[in-house]
């Protein structure tokens, strides 16, 4: 979310998940389930694809991404996968 003066703000859950995800070194602990909901809370739309796949609108782009099981948290390769993109796209924690 943005301000009137264009200072940015989330959710403190979202906050923390992005924090993780720009953890050095890439934190093998990160649950899906808040990724998922940080790319909601930047404004993303994100849908269910065939298998496992998840597919994540977000910044004019389609981006696919699997649904780790039968655990519940996001594979090193994945999360340092979601840092470049969303590091390339200015955010930051």
């Amino acid at each position: 979310m943005v301000l009137k003066n264009g200072t940015q703000f989330m959710k403190r859950k979202h906050h923390i998940t992005l924090v993780q995800i720009f953890a050095r070194p890439v934190s093998g602990s990160v649950r899906w389930v808040d990724v998922e909901a940080l790319f909601v809370g930047l404004g993303a739309e994100v849908s269910e694809r065939e298998g496992s796949r998840v597919g994540v609108v977000l910044f004019g782009e389609v981006r696919v991404f699997h649904h780790p099981h039968p655990s519940p948290d996001t594979d090193k390769g994945a999360i340092a996968s979601i840092r470049k993109w969303l590091e390339s796209h200015g955010v930051k924690p």
